[in-house]
């Protein structure tokens, strides 16, 4: 990462200010406690711990002795983190989690450590980060980024949101998630003034972005529909926002809409993955909420077909695949590597399409496609029209094997407090906006979608619930 002056701000945590002088001094006994413990170039770390200043130096020290950081979830269980110690085979961990100083011999944040290490060579080829993928069907894979593919994240992220030393973000999203580091590392390399926030908390969020001057906001989905429904909204002072970046999940028009109509700050939507950070970004400037944005400088983008892998011409659904130098040097176990390529095309499993001057749009996903007598339907369009019904607060939806036509679709719904809606009006609500085959046969009126920390709906866990015989009644059926 590049030096910054000692007394140069670097991240604010509550009340505490973290100079880089200060964080690099942690950074380098945490670094000299690893070098004690055996941690040697070429190792691999696991970090897991909560969002505080300590998590970032843990970062710095692993790379500070030549290893590589594999971040995991503190939102793991204890056979999950045996799965992915297993995956990585990690020769140490840092952190402040209890799980993770069970499995492994672990530099735990609170220890009273003091000393330092002096840098290892860098390498730009050597493996830098380890994220896991979002893991919708069995358990996740390790994603390795290396030094060299991480630089040219971070070169895409400032081009794209046109960032400098001039602005001041703030991170709730989890920093274990990819958006999370990239973030963290963006500041960190462009000298960003950084607050780090706990946990997520809305009003916190948006009493800091008036009192701290935030530049730049970024929103995954639950983040942006929590916006638009806060009662509050318009006593806040966002005047000092630029913008507020929209990534994780395609954009849900009415919600953006609703913010930006009570707040006046507008969108950039953009598009990454844990595979490769970032892929595709709207403007600064005359940014579209039904696009995802056009390709970083760098990023080459396809549409494929679906059934026979065919490349498309502009402006035909398939799924996306990209060659880029930001993209990961493959997963672990290795074996997945070799599935998600095609001709050196990493093959995204988005499914979209590119208009003829660029702009991508992304549609769903390739597996959660449903087929309705042999017709092609998004999850995602579905859910946005009823996300745009004043009674619906949250929305999933998803494919359940039918005879007569294939698949049908099952569509569960968390209804905003207080409202009311029958679960037949909201099916028509949809008919009535959409084609007649993709309106959902059946409407489930459920207390929460379950979802990932980026966002992304588990609508996997809802189709096994849907389909065991019993669901204990969790479901009020149309």
């Amino acid at each position: 990462m590049r030096q910054w002056p000692a007394g140069r701000v670097a991240l604010v945590f509550e009340d505490e200010v973290y100079t880089h002088g200060r964080l690099e001094k942690l950074a380098g006994a945490y670094a000299a406690a690893l070098t004690a413990r055996g941690v040697k170039p070429g190792d691999r770390v696991a970090l897991m711990g909560s969002n505080r200043p300590e998590w970032v130096a843990a970062v710095l020290a692993t790379w500070r002795v030549g290893a590589a950081v594999a971040l995991f979830s503190p939102s793991w269980k204890q056979a999950e983190t045996e799965h992915a110690i297993g995956i990585v085979s990690p020769a140490c961990g840092i952190g402040d989690h209890p799980v993770l100083a069970g499995l492994l011999p672990t530099v735990r944040f609170d220890d009273d450590i003091t000393g330092t290490c002096p840098p290892a060579p860098a390498d730009p080829d050597a493996e830098a980060v380890l994220v896991f993928s979002s893991g919708t069907t069995g358990l996740p894979k390790a994603v390795r980024h290396t030094h060299r593919g991480l630089a040219a994240a971070i070169a895409h992220w400032r081009d794209c949101l046109e960032l400098t030393s001039a602005d001041r973000l703030q991170v709730t999203t989890p920093p274990s998630h990819i958006l999370g580091i990239l973030n963290i590392v963006t500041c960190l390399e462009l000298g960003i003034w950084l607050r780090l926030h706990p946990r997520f908390d809305l009003d916190r969020v948006l009493r800091c972005v008036a009192r701290d001057r935030i530049t730049v906001e970024m929103a995954v989905a639950p983040i942006a529909l929590a916006m638009a429904r806060h009662p509050d909204l318009e006593s806040y002072d966002l005047s000092s926002l630029r913008f507020i970046m929209w990534g994780a999940t395609p954009v849900t028009t009415s919600v953006a809409r609703v913010v930006t109509d009570r707040s006046g700050v507008g969108w950039v939507p953009a598009y990454g993955a844990s595979e490769n950070p970032v892929i595709t970004c709207n403007p600064v400037r005359g940014a579209r909420l039904d696009s995802v944005g056009k390709a970083a400088a760098g990023v080459e983008l396809r549409v494929v077909s679906l059934e026979d892998g065919s490349v498309l011409p502009a402006g035909e659904a398939g799924e996306l695949q990209l060659r880029s130098p930001s993209l990961m040097a493959g997963y672990l176990p290795a074996a997945e590597t070799a599935q998600s390529m095609a001709d050196g095309w990493y093959r995204t499993g988005d499914v979209g399409y590119i208009e003829p001057d660029g702009w991508v749009h992304l549609t769903d996903r390739c597996k959660e496609m449903i087929k309705v007598r042999g017709f092609q339907v998004a999850p995602a369009e579905v859910e946005g029209v009823l996300l745009g019904h004043p009674s619906v607060a949250d929305a999933a939806v998803f494919g359940v094997p039918d005879e007569a036509s294939g698949e049908s679709i099952i569509a569960a719904v968390v209804l905003a407090p207080g409202a009311q809606a029958a679960p037949h009006a909201l099916a028509g609500h949809v008919a009535e906006r959409l084609a007649s085959y993709k309106k959902p046969r059946q409407v489930l009126i459920v207390d929460a979608i379950p979802r990932l920390p980026s966002g992304k709906a588990l609508r996997r866990l809802l189709k096994e619930d849907f389909l065991k015989e019993d669901s204990g009644g969790q479901w009020t059926r149309a």
